[in-house]
Order: C-alpha cells, then structure tokens, then sequence
C-alpha cells in the first residue's frame, strides 16, 4: 500500500505542487528517495527515521525497503522542507496513523528529537496553495507568519512532530495561525539617517530626491570624506513607502533566499543592499549550481549601493548591464534556467583617481594621468551609459561642517517625492508593471512626455554637443519628465529639461 501527501517546490519565484508518494515492502532494510532529489533531500531519510522513533512510532528501518517518490519526477527538489511530508506518508503508509490527505499540504524540516524547524520559501508556497484551492497548509511555527500574510488560507503552525500527529487525529488541536494585520505591518517607518543631517551638498542632495521620486540611477564622484557614502545611506529616508504588492515580491524574493527575518511576516521597508567591492558575480547577479537571487534581487524595489564603485571587478560590473535596462536578471544553468526581477535603484560611489584628489581644488593629486585614465576605465562606457544622473560631490568648507543650521529634514523631501509617484501612478494606472518613469518604454515616452519646438532645439544641441547616445537621449527624457513631476507641471519644460541635462556627462 503506498499513501500520498502534498508539499512543494520552488523554482525562480514560482512554486509549484509536489506529491509525496511512500511505499513500503517487506525484505532488506532500504531508504530510497526518488524524483530529483538533491543532497539535502536525500539525507531526509536520517532525519526522518531519529524523528520517528523518538515520537514514539515504528521508524523506516524496521520495516523493510521504503520508497518515497517526489512528482513530478522531472523537477528537481531541493532542501529539507520534504522532512514532514515523507515522515507523515511513512506512518500513513504503514497505518500507524490514518487522517484525510485532501486539501491539505506539509513543508518542515525534522529535527532528531521531532521538532519542526523552520524552511526558505513559504510565502511563494502559500500563495501557490491558495491559487491550487488548498484549504490548510501547515508550516513549521516560526514561518507561519509569512505564510499568514496570503488570505483566506488556514495556517496550522506546527511546532513538534508529536504534536502534529495528535491534531492530524483530532486529539489534541492547534489553533490556526492568525490573518496578518497589514495595517500594523505598514506602520511608519524610522530612520536613523535623516538628509537634514547632511552638511551643505545641495546639489547632490537635489540629485537624490528626483532619484527618488523617477526610480533614477546615480554615481558620484568626488575626494574622500565628501559626504558620498552618508549621501547614499541617508536616500531610503527620501524614497515612498513600500505598497502591498512591491512588499509582497520583496518577501518572496527574501524568503526564498533564506534572508528573511523569522520574527518578520512581511518587508515594509524598501531593502537597502550595500555589497563589498570583493562581491563576486554569483553573489551579485544570483546563480549557483541550482539559481537563488543575488544582490540585485534582493535590492528589488529598493536600493543598491556600490560604493568604491572602481574597485568592483570590472567582470562584475558588466552583469549589471542586463538587470540595469530590463530590471531583471535571467540565469541560466545546466538544470535551469530562471529570472528573477532586479528593478532596482543603484547608486554608485568613486573617487575621481586612486588617490582620491583629482578633482579637489585644494589638495594635491599624486597621481599621474596616465593612473587616473587607467582607473577610471576600469567602469565602461555601457555602465556609465546606463546611469541617468552624475553627480560631483566637492569636499565640504569648514564653515559649513562648522555649522549649526540644519538642512531640509527627509519628511519634507519624501513629501514632494510621494507626490510625484502619485502623478506617475495615475499615468500609468492602465499598464501593467510599470510604477516610475525609469521604467518607461520608448513608445511610453512618446505619448508621456512629448516636447516642443524650443524644447527639442536644446535637446538637440546638448546631444551633439555632449556626444549623447541614444540610450543617454531618452534617460534625458525620463529625467526631465520625473523633474516636471516633483514641480507638479503637466508638460516638459525647457528649465525641466535643462536641469536634466546638467546631469549627463559628455561622452568621449
């Protein structure tokens, strides 16, 4: 007699349903796991047979050769969520317990003792069970919150095996985990950086808020000890706040990615991802052997910081160039390929030369030309293409360090910012995927942000004149539309755009 219980996969972002089949017969004592298993599932078999025992119950080894088959057979499985759904297929299988299979799903991983501990990916789980019309998920304590966020769906929250089996018979019920208030998840935020806090760099910080308000990328570029690096720390106070659906695929992408907080049901803060310059590709773009999101992922809808942006490999860099136009990134590997999104806002920090002092009016660079071009070409031309503002970043006078004044809080920045998304949500209320002006199409652009005579004149001379590409052209574009935004204007106007193209480098 062979019993089936339900669990699941997760591929990319996406799950999908998994039935765990056991089947047991008499002869040698024989632990076979089948269907694309990868180590760590194959090792359930351990796990499964302490757990067993010390709950009281007739483990696998005593009971000849067992079986258990995870369909479909031609999608590989990976981690130890199969623990619970193998061990409960065991006891129905060789009926030391009887409880209906239908409409129910199992993911844990099984300790020795029989406790259930917790596993990656439950949220994209829960929300695959509620589509498939599954009526009760169980999941180990500490991920049913998550699991709680998705509506209309019973969370049973399963602490020990022991404890299962009894609720699963009806002796001794759990309680279903509670729906999440989201009201309560989506509480202000508080930051410990606030722009106000920034002495001077006006322009930068002008830089920052249209960043901001478009979904813009930024580089700066200055000496040492400018502000670059408390700048970049000091933007997510500036950015809106998180909306349920950009809140929902962040937590997928860091539940999946074992990055989620256990005592977090839901991010409700835009995530803030500032790698090492030692970042290797793999960490950066996502990969390994079986794909999982990289940095740029976890950055999705929210901020990406390299700072001592040269010192990056220069291999590392150019993977940004896919995930920096489309706002995703595909990976492909010899099992699978998949595309996780990455629509991110990078803000990028160097220093002008190797000393730092290249472009400082006041100290002396040590630097030859010939260093200085060297270093600054270790950033290429289609990356710089692909940033929209470039901004200097002058050393601070002490009279400004020295002073007292404060400058414009974050509040009242993030106010003008959260207007602007609000125009460019209704713009683009009827398209599908697209929330910022960054993300506009060229045949978006063409119905959203139409010039005029004066206005296409200056753009023209500033395309010849700075040797702009047509990628730089249309960023132009997008920029001068975010500018008209934040100034509440309906149309593009030339001090709009003319502000935009201040912040395009010439192209050599």
């Amino acid at each position: 007699m062979s019993s089936k219980v339900l669990s699941a996969t997760t591929l990319g972002l996406t799950s999908h349903l998994v039935e765990v089949e056991v089947d047991t017969h008499s002869g040698m004592y024989v632990f076979s796991i089948v269907g694309l298993p990868d180590a760590t599932v194959k090792e359930a078999k351990d796990r499964v047979n302490a757990a067993i025992k010390n709950c009281g119950f007739k483990p696998p080894y005593q009971c000849g050769h067992v079986t258990a088959n995870l369909a479909p057979a031609d999608i590989r499985k990976e981690g130890s969520l199969y623990d619970l759904p193998i061990a409960l297929g065991f006891l129905l299988t060789t009926k030391q317990i009887d409880f209906d299979t239908n409409d129910k799903l199992f993911v844990g991983e099984l300790s020795l003792d029989g406790k259930i501990r917790p596993v990656n990916g439950v949220l994209p789980i829960a929300m695959m069970a509620k589509v498939e019309n599954i009526s009760e998920i169980f999941v180990p304590l500490e991920n049913a919150g998550e699991a709680s966020i998705v509506k209309g769906l019973k969370v049973i929250p399963a602490d020990n095996f022991a404890d299962l089996i009894k609720h699963l018979l009806g002796e001794k019920l759990i309680a279903p985990h509670p729906e999440q208030d989201l009201q309560k998840v989506f509480e202000p935020q508080t930051y410990h950086l606030d722009m106000a806090h920034v002495k001077g760099q006006e322009h930068a910080k002008r830089a920052l808020e249209i960043a901001a308000a478009g979904g813009h990328n930024v580089l700066f570029s200055g000496p040492p000890g400018s502000g670059k690096t408390l700048l970049a720390k000091t933007f997510p106070s500036i950015l809106p706040p998180l909306t349920f659906p950009e809140a929902l695929e962040i937590t997928k992408i860091f539940s999946i990615a074992g990055k989620l907080p256990r005592e977090v049901a839901l991010v409700s803060q835009r995530p803030f991802r500032s790698p090492h310059h030692s970042a290797s590709a793999v960490s950066l773009v996502g990969g390994g052997q079986f794909p999982r999101p990289g940095e740029i992922s976890l950055s999705h809808r929210g901020v990406l910081f390299l700072d001592e942006f040269p010192e990056f490999s220069r291999m590392v860099l150019e993977n940004l160039r896919q995930p920096l136009e489309d706002g995703s990134i595909s990976v492909s590997r010899a099992q699978a390929t998949l595309t996780f999104p990455a629509r991110f806002t990078l803000i990028a920090a160097m220093n002008p030369c190797p000393c730092g002092n290249a472009t400082d009016p006041e100290k002396l660079c040590s630097c030859s030309p010939s260093s200085i071009i060297k270093y600054q070409r270790k950033i290429s031309g289609p990356i710089l293409d692909r940033i929209d503002i470039h901004i200097e970043v002058p050393r601070m006078k002490f009279d400004k360090l020295a002073s007292e004044k404060l400058g414009e809080s974050s509040v009242s920045i993030r106010e003008r910012v959260i207007a602007a998304r609000q125009r460019q949500q209704a713009r683009f209320k009827n398209l599908d995927g697209i929330i910022a002006n960054s993300e506009m199409t060229g045949q978006q652009m063409k119905e959203f942000c139409q010039l005029g005579n004066n206005e296409l004149d200056l753009l023209r001379k500033a395309v010849n004149q700075l040797q702009l590409s047509a990628r730089a052209y249309h960023r132009i574009i997008k920029i001068a539309r975010t500018i008209a935004d934040l100034a509440g204007a309906e149309k593009i106007e030339i001090p709009h755009l003319a502000e935009a193209i201040q912040y395009r480098q010439r192209q050599t």
